[in-house]
């Protein structure tokens, strides 16, 4: 029997693995003790079938699985390759793990799931998987069909199916015999209707990376011609460094862009950008701009993709092709759509829920990329793709929870859309990968809006940066008006510490060391030593976070003894801003502060920390032991 708290577990192992170094085989700790066994749950029968192996549906499974007081016995998951484990795939089973690696590079990582999360929840245990895919949805008698013609029954229905790479439908324009000096702006999004050829790839899963990376073993050094990588995403990029890894010379891959109607970089960092330029230009890559897509084979149905033509504002390009890739644009898949539309869910480009996730049919949720917020809360620009995918998941389980609890009174209707507001998420988007060039990229941004994605190149605030990407040590924050970290930039040569590194996220300056007037005073050159040092890995521990919320309770809940009695800080503080008030104030306001309560009690927080998480905080001095 597994612990049902092993986020503990997972972040020592990942700390361990990161002093330790990675050579060393992974290790799965269970624990069984008279709490865990004699620990009384509720048992919940209730048929809750999740579609969708994405990052959130796998966070919505989590959170019923580990929920505290309850046991589900009926949770189900339909996936079209099973879960997304690298180790339930028999055909992975023979790979090296350097080989596994580099499958895993195909495309960007979201950090949501690793293998060794998914190895280390064992979510298999409690989930029973369907390998399937969704043809249709039967509201009235509550099941959903299989491509397979099985049926699974359902009480409660979660679509969590997100966003996958399609082929586009090519242009009806000839382009042997195009003669014109633009470009047609619009590139039609319909679906592909014709079959796929063998040797044109998109990869969406670790299924579809797994399948590339043993074609490409098999029948690309047997083959002439070069590679076509077509799209403007960051996966285009992780693609060309794979390949170049797996052993293709950069002078056989061409990487074609095609034409956007708000052209803008996927990397918003101008530095990193240039970077990966620099490297392709060195590995002597094939990168053309502002190419449309327009014939495969000449117009000629055939199984094997021997070349592809594009349209430019020049001329016509034609590739001779051995295998091409394509993440020009992601959609909802067709069979998904089918389906949702077939059962009369409302579907407007996406499908349409309310703030609490529900669709029109009251049994039935989706979350994630797949879906939009409904018109009547004018948030046209915000859906579920904006946000961290796994903390969707998690408010998509508090939604549901109430629902299956047989301890709690059920609600007599839906629940309340708070006036028509969106939910408020706080953790950040994370996009990270292998580069062009052999560098690690993280970056760690707050959630923007789908119309201001280029905003964050124009924030206000200030800028933090050390190292250089020529020499891999990259390393930029920016911070908020407010002194608040609110993005990371990371380029490296070396292996990222990515849990510690997303630690800072929303951390105020003062807090790191007062990074601010150390940096203006030149004492931090590098970063990411910097971040290493003792005094931070109080703050890189997994229960710093609880630590957090205790002094935010301490500080919401102080009162202080003024003139007109007592007044919380927050009306303290507010009075202070309304009446202009000057330093002198301020300091009047601290002192006031340090003779209350509220002060006692935060001393008495931070040294409990401390004294709690003394096995691995040794380095912070505590009273009585010196």
């Amino acid at each position: 029997m597994s612990d049902r708290s092993p986020a503990c577990w997972r972040r020592m192992h990942l700390r361990w693995l990161y002093l330790s170094g990675e050579d060393r085989a992974p290790f799965a700790l269970y624990h069984t003790n008279r709490k865990l066994t004699m620990e009384p749950k509720v048992t919940v029968n209730a048929r809750i079938v999740v579609v969708g192996a994405s990052d959130t549906g796998l966070a919505f499974l989590e959170a019923l699985t580990f929920c505290p007081h309850l046991r589900f016995n009926n949770l189900t998951l339909i996936s079209t390759h099973g879960f997304p484990d690298r180790c339930s795939d028999d055909n992975m089973r023979f790979l090296a793990t350097s080989s596994a690696t580099l499958m895993q590079d195909l495309f960007l990582h979201s950090h949501c799931y690793s293998d060794l999360d998914q190895a280390w929840l064992s979510l298999r245990s409690w989930i029973s998987v369907v390998t399937g895919k969704m043809k249709a949805i039967d509201r009235e008698a509550k099941h959903v069909e299989l491509m397979e013609n099985g049926k699974v029954k359902y009480d409660y229905l979660i679509l969590c199916t997100g966003l996958q790479y399609q082929m586009p439908s090519l242009t009806s324009t000839n382009a042997t015999t195009q003669k014109t000096n633009s470009v047609n702006p619009y590139q039609p999004k319909h679906r592909h209707i014709q079959a796929v050829p063998s040797n044109l790839f998109t990869l969406n899963d670790q299924h579809d990376c797994s399948h590339v990376h043993q074609w490409l073993m098999d029948n690309f050094e047997k083959l002439t011609g070069d590679a076509v990588l077509y799209g403007n995403t960051i996966d285009v990029f992780t693609c060309v460094e794979t390949l170049m890894r797996l052993g293709v010379s950069g002078y056989q891959i061409h990487v074609v862009h095609p034409p956007e109607d708000n052209p803008t970089s996927c990397f918003p960092n101008e530095s990193v950008k240039h970077a990966v330029k620099q490297a392709l230009e060195k590995e002597k890559v094939h990168v053309h701009y502002d190419c449309l897509l327009t014939q495969i084979n000449d117009g000629q149905h055939i199984d094997v993709v021997t070349s592809v033509s594009f349209i430019t504002d020049a001329q016509t390009l034609q590739l001779e092709c051995a295998v091409f890739f394509c993440f020009s644009h992601k959609t909802v898949d067709y069979d998904a759509f089918k389906a949702i539309n077939d059962a009369c869910l409302v579907f407007d480009g996406r499908l349409v829920i309310d703030s609490t996730f529900h669709t029109n049919d009251p049994f039935i949720y989706a979350a994630g990329p797949l879906t939009k917020y409904s018109r009547r809360y004018h948030a046209d620009q915000w859906s579920d793709s904006c946000f961290h995918s796994k903390e969707v998941g998690q408010s998509l389980a508090s939604v549901v929870l109430p629902l299956c609890d047989p301890t709690l009174e059920h609600p007599a209707g839906p629940l309340s859309d708070h006036d028509h507001l969106i939910p408020v998420y706080n953790q950040p988007k994370i996009q990270g990968g292998r580069l062009p060039g052999g560098y690690d990229y993280l970056y760690v941004t707050k959630p923007t809006a789908n119309r201001d994605k280029t905003a964050t190149q124009n924030l206000q605030g200030r800028d933090i940066v050390t190292g250089r990407t020529e020499t891999g040590n990259y390393f930029h924050l920016h911070l908020s008006p407010h002194d608040v970290v609110e993005s990371i930039t990371c380029l490296s040569k070396n292996t990222l510490p990515v849990s510690n590194l997303l630690c800072l996220y929303r951390k105020h300056q003062l807090l790191l060391n007062h990074l601010c007037s150390r940096y203006d005073e030149g004492l931090v050159h590098d970063m990411y030593s910097y971040f290493r040092e003792n005094w931070c890995l109080a703050l890189h521990h997994d229960r710093f976070a609880d630590f957090e919320q205790e002094v935010r309770q301490i500080m919401d809940s102080a009162k202080l003894e003024g003139e007109n009695g007592s007044v919380s800080i927050q009306e303290a503080l507010q009075k202070i801003v309304d009446d202009k008030a000057e330093s002198d104030q301020s300091m009047s306001l601290s002192e006031v502060f340090q003779k209350s309560e509220a002060y006692s009690a935060l001393r008495k927080s931070v040294l409990d920390y401390l004294k709690y998480n003394r096995y691995h905080l040794t380095m912070y001095a505590r009273p009585g032991l010196l």
